[in-house]
This record gives C-alpha cells, structure tokens and sequence, in this order.
C-alpha cells in the first residue's frame, strides 16, 4: 500500500508502525503513530496489538518491509507502505517534530 493510501487517523484498533531511528522519528512522524525502531521490534513484539489493523512505515520501505517479514512469521497481519514516510510527505500529508512543531521527512 502506499502511504497516501492509508487511514487518516490512527489509534488502538489501526495502528501505524514507525521503525525508524530515533533521530528520524524527532524529525517527522504521523501523529498517533507508535514509535518502535528496527533493533527494538523482536524484544517488544507483545506491544503490538494481534487484533489491531497494523501499518507499517520506515523512511522509504527497506526496513518496513523486514519488520513485516518478521511480524508475520508470528502470526502477525500487517501491511507494508512501501513509500514509507517519504511518500507520506509527498502527498501532503501532515508530520509533527519531537517538539510539537511542525515536521519533515526530508
């Protein structure tokens, strides 16, 4: 799926994903979205919800894509957006910094 394809809002029952690095998620992220970066996915896996419509994002798909490989070899229905936040940008869809302020992805 592509990012200007997904929900507009996200809560408990449809979830975006954030895999990226701290640093990028400071930057720019979807509001609501759950920050869990790459290295951290295996030791919180129970923290994502098997009942939940779950996207997953990262800045441009390379990293999604394996947290969705991994997810679902647990058993795990998710969804791969494959343009990542980058695409989320480029559609003119809202991001918000650490700070509150007004974010970017690039």
């Amino acid at each position: 799926m592509s990012a200007a394809e997904l929900p507009e809002r996200f809560d408990d029952a449809t979830v975006l994903l954030d895999v990226r690095e701290r640093d990028e998620w400071d930057q720019g992220h979807v509001a609501g979205a759950v920050h869990m970066p790459l290295g951290e996915v295996s030791e919180r896996l129970d923290e994502v919800d098997p009942d939940a419509e779950v996207y997953v994002v990262c800045r441009q798909g390379g990293r999604a894509v394996r947290v969705c490989q991994f997810l679902n070899q647990y058993g795990r229905d998710v969804v791969f957006v494959r343009d990542g936040m980058v695409g989320w940008q480029q559609s003119g869809r809202p991001t918000v910094a650490a700070d509150g302020s007004e974010g970017s992805v690039y």
